[in-house]
């Protein structure tokens, strides 16, 4: 089923519910950006919130559009509930109570019905997305705690969970360069090709990939740490973001013990 039918399907199934009050499209559908490949995000607004009667309704609704082969009611979030069809189309739906839908703006939905008038009474415009000063510092120091358990992988020759590492630095890195543009609508996750410039794409591209092996697995950490910690240094000049000092020249320390490895960086 295309995505309009399933929409409209869902949409004229929980209309005339008495305990559903609105519903909304949001994500890429709110916001006018869908492609072939976007899941379906709604809000539904209920004044008792995320029910189990509102579940089933939305249940039963979904099964209008297809065979439910995976559904994950609630256990993620209290309010979310994701399910995929036979044909995999995928839906999600995040059910609050009138209060709680405050909280969006008109530039990220896209009604569907609103028996309450709700989104006229959102703000317009959606605020600037950027993290909080707490936020941004908690991500270098688990970027830093990361490369700092490369003496453990090493030490231990557990060169799989090295790799696992690696990947976690790469994510980090991804969601820094995601700080640096400051795209105004971020999306799901798998939209970076829109939220990361051409310089930061060919910086990721470049890097080595992940070999489970002692010297690559020492040479990559290094890598990501290169490219990683002097941006994080100057975006949190930027964004008045104490720098964590002492622990990353305890990692460095510790790794020059442990490796014999250099800061491959001037500070």
């Amino acid at each position: 089923m295309k995505s309009e039918r399933v929409i409209d399907t869902i949409s004229n199934a929980l209309c005339d519910h008495s305990a559903v009050r609105g519903l909304f499209l949001s994500g890429s559908f709110g916001n006018g950006r869908a492609d072939a490949y976007s899941d379906i995000d709604f809000v539904l607004v209920s004044e008792d919130g995320p029910t189990d009667k509102v579940a089933g309704a939305w249940k039963t609704a979904i099964a209008r559009t297809g065979d439910i082969v995976m559904w994950w009611d609630r256990n993620v979030r209290p309010a979310l509930i994701n399910a995929i069809t036979a044909d995999w189309t995928r839906t999600d739906v995040i059910i609050l109570k009138p209060e709680q839908f405050a909280a969006h703006n008109q530039t990220s939905l896209r009604p569907l019905f609103d028996h309450d008038g709700l989104y006229d009474q959102l703000p317009k415009e959606q605020p600037q997305p950027q993290a909080s000063p707490a936020r941004l510092f908690r991500q270098i120091e688990e970027f830093i705690r990361i490369l700092g358990l490369l003496h453990l992988a090493a030490g231990r020759e557990e060169y799989i969970n090295g790799v696992a590492g690696i990947f976690h630095l790469r994510t980090k890195l991804i969601d820094l360069m995601v700080e640096e543009t400051a795209a105004p609508d971020r999306g799901g996750a798998l939209h970076l090709n829109r939220l990361l410039t051409e310089e930061q794409k060919a910086l990721i591209t470049a890097l080595p990939a992940p070999v489970a092996e002692r010297e690559a697995m020492i040479a990559t950490h290094l890598a990501y740490a290169k490219a990683y910690l002097p941006r994080a240094r100057k975006l949190a000049k930027q964004r008045g973001v104490d720098w964590p000092e002492r622990f990353e020249v305890a990692t460095w320390d510790k790794l020059q013990e442990a490796l014999g490895v250099e800061r491959p960086y001037e500070v």
